[in-house]
């Protein structure tokens, strides 16, 4: 089954060596816009660029605000602070995510609360979150929630769409907004993923992006942050830019901010990639449906999006039977020239989280970590489909 699927791999991509697990396309396109913004000098957080690659972002997912960053963990921060995080302040997320995410809260100095994934969908469970709500914390007079064990205020919760694959955040919006608990959509992945009809990162309070080296489309670093809020548009805006005072030649500042926005430089990468967006996402389709096939033919299931969903298929996983054989995938697939990688260990699981809380049993969590096998799912111009 190994050699299968190997071989699978190479010949779906038409290559006999090695094969990233996912890398960036580049033509023309970025050449001609990075030449124009170095033409300009205008290379640095000013710059036309910039608005046009968030232009762009708001016309895609229809949301009404979109601010570029650096990344999207200074977005997550930013998104945080936004919502009032602060130190000693609880934050719910889901164990099964990157690192950044429980990074982000503790910049806050706020404490991470670790929370279980439905199996189908990777993100975190709407009833897990439920149960935890209703078994350790309460509403008290000043109408916020706290968690009774702690005596901390629960003030944010981030859920995220893994892999590219949506997560049920509308049942998750009216639980925490029954609950006074401000959602963030960590959609670091999932450009291009629908819940029905609507993009995710726009359904929550506040959602976020990324652009990174690895994602579907990449202005190399970047990020993005969401909001369908005027108010919160504009903060965002004006403390993602050290909080300066608009002034046609003095400094000033009117608060604490941060040197987050993206430069111009990087904003023309986004700008052409967006161009091919929709390309990417129709051949990913079919590299996914590929992946699929094989694995029904083979018996080797792959997640795919719930019903009522459409994932970008950002990346491809499959599902072996236990940690013996996600191991023995991981090696002899890297070892023959096909990058694979497991699911990212667990935050609850990491040393450097063992101080912070977990609702226990993660079940989901640990048994997904067990099992998934990330397969190469990089855009190709023209992909083996037969």
């Amino acid at each position: 089954m190994y050699k299968n699927l190997v071989d699978f791999t190479k010949k779906l991509y038409k290559n006999s060596e090695n094969i990233p697990l996912h890398e960036p396309f580049f033509d023309h396109d970025e050449k001609k816009y990075l030449e124009e913004v170095i033409d300009s000098t205008f290379v640095s957080s000013v710059g036309k660029t910039i608005k046009i690659f968030e232009d762009e972002i708001k016309n895609f997912t229809s949301s009404k605000y979109a601010i570029a960053t650096v990344n999207g963990t200074s977005a997550l921060h930013t998104s945080l602070m936004m919502s009032g995080v602060s130190i000693n302040d609880e934050v719910i997320t889901q164990s099964l995510t990157f690192v950044a995410t429980s990074n982000a809260i503790t910049y806050c100095g706020a404490i991470p609360n670790f929370l279980d994934v439905d199996k189908d969908t990777l993100s975190l469970s709407p009833e897990c979150l439920r149960e935890f709500l209703s078994s350790h914390c309460e509403m008290r007079q000043d109408g916020f929630c706290w968690n009774k064990l702690s005596n901390r205020r629960v003030k944010s919760c981030i859920v995220m769409h893994t892999f590219g694959l949506a997560g049920r955040v509308d049942e998750l919006k009216e639980i925490c907004d029954l609950h006074n608990i401000i959602l963030i959509e960590d959609a670091a992945e999932s450009l291009g993923t629908f819940i029905g009809k609507t993009h995710t990162g726009t359904i929550a309070d506040i959602g976020i992006m990324s652009f990174n080296g690895n994602k579907i489309i990449t202005t190399g670093g970047g990020g993005m942050i969401l909001t369908q809020k005027k108010d919160l548009g504009e903060k965002f805006r004006h403390i993602t830019t050290t909080a300066k005072v608009n002034h046609e030649w003095h400094f000033d500042h009117d608060e604490i901010g941060f040197n987050y926005r993206m430069p111009n430089l990087n904003a023309a990468l986004g700008v052409a990639q967006m161009k091919k967006l929709n390309t990417f996402l129709e051949t990913k389709r079919n590299i996914a449906s590929s992946y699929q096939k094989w694995g029904k033919d083979n018996s080797i299931e792959f997640i795919t999006e719930i019903q009522g969903t459409t994932s970008n298929y950002w990346l491809n996983a499959l599902l072996a039977e236990n940690i013996k054989e996600r191991d023995d995938i991981l090696e002899i697939t890297n070892k023959n020239g096909v990058m694979t990688r497991p699911a990212w260990k667990p935050m609850h699981q990491l040393k450097i989280n063992q101080k912070f809380e977990t609702f226990e049993p993660l079940m989901n969590t640990e048994w997904l970590f067990e099992r998934i096998v990330c397969m190469p799912s990089s855009f190709s111009k023209d992909p083996d489909l037969s």
